[in-house]
């Protein structure tokens, strides 16, 4: 505590303060400042400097070994930990093929994903939390409490629009993307994918064309076939998202109908779109008048101090159209789902009532419950924190097992690595020899329609490291070496090298 001349009393908490170590020796790590190989001052020496406790700096050391920023050597002290060159560099930024095609990526889909239900596979593969980090028995205690509290034991219908306490905490917490919303704007679906869906069919017919990301999630194309519509692609920046400039000169050769965006930690890149280039995508399709379906699924999962403000947050007219789910941030089985349609909530309505009627009633009252207990912010700002640090894990056994040509995504939040490896290794021959060792991993042939992607591969960091992890990662380095005629040098040589 500090008290100051007004008498404002700070308060700077233990947990604060170790933070702000954390922060300032990564961005000094990041910038280049502290280099691979550099002794850290001794425990002592930084509670000293900085004035705070000998546990505090124990702590903010001890979180940067776990994330793999530094290590500890015995009987010497701290260093910072060896990170190759290509650890640095970001995949390319490809342009598509000239061509608007048909989605249909539904047989190389199947043959990856047929695997994920083989007894003891290491799915790699899978973009969602562990089982370990989701929070079960407190899920498990609102469900209880919800269904406790509801004279019908929640075995009732709900409304068509949605169960109205669930609705009430979405519009509570949009607060944190910037949004100014009530209950009223929200429509409840089962999972995020429905309420694309139900989007797509609002503002589209069977034959019209839609602009999507490109590489995008494999899904979006099974929705896309499902509903009879074209894709157009539009190129990702690894950094910075969608290609506005590609987009506008597009929209401008072709009758886009309708555009379907990831604006924050896309899926597979991990990009997210600074808020100047969000609002002048806002600005583009509105003046063009059309609708972006904006899929925010990943938008809790930050790493940074804020959430991304979404594209919704600057929608004046009602063009933009927010889909989200608690699927990739608390529950994926719970298949609770949400969108905020704007000028086209009406018809999004009739649409959930001609497909579903209404969404289930038990699982939205225990993530209504789950949000008012204030248990949820609790659950994200462990699941964050957790997801942050097996990022940078998983990044540093690729970058020290994989060839030196390969370059790695950075993403601030999300759960995926986008990887490109060598021209010489096709994706899919990776993925077959890799699901022979029980590891499954997801090729770039799956993100795009038309093959640009075959030599990058999605890793999936939502699997706490462990050793098995890392043998896994080491086993996929070496299958990639051997691709390339190469013999793989083992982590322990190269960490010598640093």
């Amino acid at each position: 505590m500090k008290l100051v001349n007004d008498g404002t009393i700070i308060m700077k908490t233990e947990h604060f303060l170790y933070e702000q170590i954390v922060e300032r020796f990564t961005q000094q790590v990041k910038n280049q400042l502290l280099k691979p190989g550099d002794k850290l001052p001794s425990v002592r020496s930084l509670s000293e400097e900085q004035g705070i406790s000998m546990s505090t700096a124990f702590k903010a050391y001890t979180e940067l070994e776990n994330m793999g920023v530094i290590e500890a050597r015995s009987k010497s002290g701290y260093y910072v930990r060896f990170q190759p060159e290509r650890f640095f560099k970001q995949p390319e930024f490809m342009l598509p093929v000239k061509k608007i095609y048909k989605a249909s990526v539904e047989q190389m889909i199947a043959e990856v994903y047929d695997s994920l239900s083989e007894e003891g596979v290491l799915r790699l593969s899978l973009s969602a939390p562990d089982l370990s980090l989701i929070p079960l028995a407190k899920l498990n205690k609102s469900m209880t409490e919800a269904i406790r509290e509801s004279p019908s034991g929640n075995s009732h219908y709900e409304q068509a629009q949605g169960n109205m306490a669930l609705r009430k905490q979405i519009a509570k917490h949009a607060f944190n993307w910037g949004g100014v919303i009530t209950q009223d704007d929200i429509v409840t679906t089962h999972g995020c994918l429905e309420a694309l869906a139900f989007c797509l069919r609002a503002v589209t017919q069977p034959g019209d064309t839609v602009a999507i990301e490109s590489p995008t999630y494999f899904g979006i194309f099974n929705i896309m076939l499902s509903l009879g519509l074209k894709v157009v692609e539009i190129p990702v920046n690894p950094l910075t998202g969608v290609d506005i400039d590609y987009l506008a000169k597009a929209i401008d050769k072709v009758p886009v109908k309708a555009c379907l965006f990831v604006t924050s930690f896309s899926n597979p890149v991990g990009s997210c779109m600074p808020e100047t280039h969000k609002q002048k995508l806002v600005r583009l399709l509105t003046k063009k008048k059309i609708p972006l379906i904006e899929d925010d699924i990943y938008g809790e999962t930050y790493f940074g101090k804020n959430r991304p403000r979404t594209c919704k947050s600057y929608d004046k007219d009602g063009w933009v159209m927010l889909c989200s789910s608690v699927s990739k941030s608390l529950a994926p089985g719970y298949r609770v789902g949400w969108c905020i349609p704007g000028r086209f909530k009406e018809r999004i309505i009739q649409i959930k009532i001609m497909h579903t009627v209404t969404s289930a009633t038990p699982t939205q009252a225990a993530i209504a419950r789950f949000f008012e207990t204030g248990r949820y912010d609790l659950h994200m700002r462990n699941l964050r924190k957790a997801l942050h640090t097996q990022c940078l894990r998983y990044m540093h056994a690729i970058a020290e097992s994989f060839p030196a040509s390969t370059k790695i995504s950075s993403p601030q939040g999300g759960y995926v690595l986008w990887i490109e490896l060598d021209h010489n290794i096709d994706a899919l021959a990776l993925y077959q020899a890799a699901i022979a060792k029980q590891i499954s991993i997801a090729p770039g042939h799956i993100f795009s329609t038309d093959m640009r992607f075959t030599h990058f591969i999605r890793i999936s960091f939502g699997i706490p490291y462990d050793a098995v992890v890392e043998r896994s990662i080491h086993a996929l380095g070496a299958i990639a070496h051997k691709m390339l005629g190469e013999v793989r040098n083992t982590k322990y040589k190269v960490r010598s090298q640093g």
